[in-house]
This record gives C-alpha cells, structure tokens and sequence, in this order.
C-alpha cells in the first residue's frame, strides 16, 4: 500500500463518491491511473494523474498515489470534495421535440447527439436539462434522474416516456420491468443476415476488457437477462436494414447484441462498426462507405415506436417517429448502391 496522505476535507468535512470500482478477481496487478481509465467515460490519464495527486483517489479507504498497482478484489473510488455534478442541475432552455404531454408524462423525441441525463464530461446541454426547465417538479427515479423511466444512447435518435408525477414513474417503470412496454428500433447493420426473422438472447454485462464496452456472456454467468428480437426489413448488399424489438433493455443492448452475431451497427464506433466490415476491397467502394460514414457521423439505430399504457386512464398508447434525414440518408444511399451493383 502506498504511503498514507491526509484525507481531505470541505467545510463540513464530507467528501462525495464520484466513482467507485472493485477491480475483478482476474485482475492482474495495473496502474491505478490506467486501471481507472478502463472505467470513466472521457477521463484523461493526466486528469487521473492530477485528481490522484490532490488526494483523490482511494484505494481500500486509503488515499494513493497514480502509480499504485490495484490488485484483485480492491475496492476504487475517486471522491471529491463537491457533489457529482449529474445532481447539480440546472434548468436549460433547450427546444424539445414534443410528441405528447398531458398532465402526468410526455413522449419526446430525441436527436442524435443529445445525451440524456448529465454524467462524465456532459454536465449541460442534455435532455434532462431541458426537461426540468419544461416542467417543474419532476419525481426522480432510483438513480435520482428526474422524469426518467428509461434511456437511449446520446448518438441514438428516437422516442422516450418521461413521468411527471411519482405515480405515473412507478406505473410505468413496472411496464419496463414486467416486459409489456413496446420498443421497436430500426438499425443498419453490416452483413447480409441470413434469417428473415430471430431472436438473440444472452446476458448482458460490462465487458471485463473495456469497461466502456457492454459484453454478451452466453452462459448467463455474468449480466443481466437480455432479449432482442430481430426482423429484416431490406436487405442491401453488404448492410441490412433490420427492426429489433427489446423484450428487455439493457445497456447498448442492440449494438452488443447484433455484434454478437456478427452484424455490427454501421458505423458504431464503440463496437467496431466505423471500420468497413464488409464489402469489396476497390478504391471505389471504400470511398461509397466512408462518404456514407459522412451522412451518418454515428451508429445506425433509430428507437422508431414506443407503446405503454397510460398510468392513469388504463388505455394503450402506442407513437411512432420518423427516420431521421441523417439515417434516412444513408439507407437511401446503400439502396441506391446495391441496386447499381447487382443491376
């Protein structure tokens, strides 16, 4: 254990936990600044360095320098002397696309590149900004995110519920739970998928590689339950265009699932899908993808409709969303592509 340092302390003495990690039995023994960048979304390893040196990181309750070497089964945390931010909001006038609203929830939908609630590196500028200048009062769910009953990526478009009474975010996150909620996305995928129609099953769970991956653990010994049901839609050449219905809705569920059977989201950085996956190796076609890539500057996924019943009044709603141009864009152009090819 490094040498101990002086815990330090605000006014009240109180320090807040901004991160916490227990590094996995098959830890093999690592920096504590590379190990944490496996861990924090948009952290620099010269921000780790600098926070570990102003006292912030701790190890086992014990205070250590960057290059302390965590070992199997310590206990992390990067604690500050102020709140996470993500509980410091503050109201924003941000334009929202509202789809309905009535006195106890509201369906949006959201735009590519609007993160949904305040995290690491995204303090300002998310829906839950808007959201809370929108509407006063918003009950907070379990992780004291106001409204939320449910989320999407920041680069994935489309519908969201969001409560506004405590009522309506127990009755509808119930929905989530029990699996009567309807979410159908639609996703361009690489590959041409075989089947017509399937269904993927295999738990979800943080990839133990790269904590800012999502892992599919087939044997369930890791994760979560997850489901997704797939249809294709159209098939493009080298792409297909493919509608997956969540029977649960885990994190990156989608994006880790088609990758688990081979079909990678187009251009799904994260995941691999920036890189061309299929397809010839002319001159000519890497320029169609990466124009392409250009049109649709994120992963290929689109939550299309959305169905729950209403909290109050008992009666089934079902909304639906367009495309978006920059999506709509790209499917028009691999269309056209596979077209010309097999013409």
């Amino acid at each position: 254990m490094e040498e101990n340092m002086e815990r330090p302390e605000n006014e009240d003495g109180e320090l807040f936990e901004h991160h916490k990690v227990v590094a996995s039995k098959g830890q093999v023994p690592l920096r504590v600044d590379k190990f944490l960048m496996n861990f924090i979304e948009n952290a620099t390893r010269n921000k780790i360095q600098q926070s570990a040196k102003d006292g912030h990181v701790w190890v086992n309750d014990q205070i250590v320098k960057s290059n302390y070497k965590v070992k199997a089964g310590d206990e992390v945390k990067v604690l500050f002397e102020h709140p996470p931010h993500e509980f410091l909001l503050v109201p924003e006038d941000i334009p929202l696309d509202i789809v309905y609203e009535d006195d106890v929830l509201l369906v949006v939908n959201k735009p590519a590149g609007m993160v949904v609630h305040p995290g690491h590196g995204n303090y300002s500028g998310t829906l839950i900004n808007a959201l809370i200048h929108h509407t006063d009062n918003l009950p907070s769910n379990s992780n004291e995110r106001p409204g939320l009953v449910h989320r999407i990526d920041k680069d994935t478009s489309g519908l969201l519920v969001v409560a506004k009474t405590e009522a309506a975010m127990t009755h509808l996150a119930k929905q989530f739970f029990d699996k009567t909620s309807e979410r159908e996305y639609i996703a361009l995928v690489w590959g041409n998928i075989e089947e017509d129609e399937g269904t993927v099953e295999g738990h979800v769970g943080r990839n133990p590689k790269n904590r800012l991956q999502m892992h599919v653990f087939p044997e369930g010994e890791e994760g979560k339950e997850a489901v997704t049901h797939f249809k294709v839609l159209e098939r493009l050449g080298y792409v297909t265009l493919v509608s997956c219905k969540l029977e649960t809705g885990r994190t990156h569920q989608i994006r880790v699932h088609m990758k688990y059977i081979g079909h990678t989201l187009f251009n799904d950085e994260r995941y691999g899908g920036e890189k061309i996956l299929k397809g010839t190796t002319f001159t000519k076609y890497k320029q169609f993808v990466e124009n392409t890539f250009k049109l649709l500057p994120r992963q290929a996924l689109h939550a299309k409709t959305l169905g729950f019943v209403h909290p109050v009044t008992g009666e089934h709603m079902s909304f639906d969303s367009e495309i978006p141009d920059d999506m709509a864009n790209a499917i028009e152009k691999w269309r056209s592509y596979s077209k010309n090819s097999t013409a």
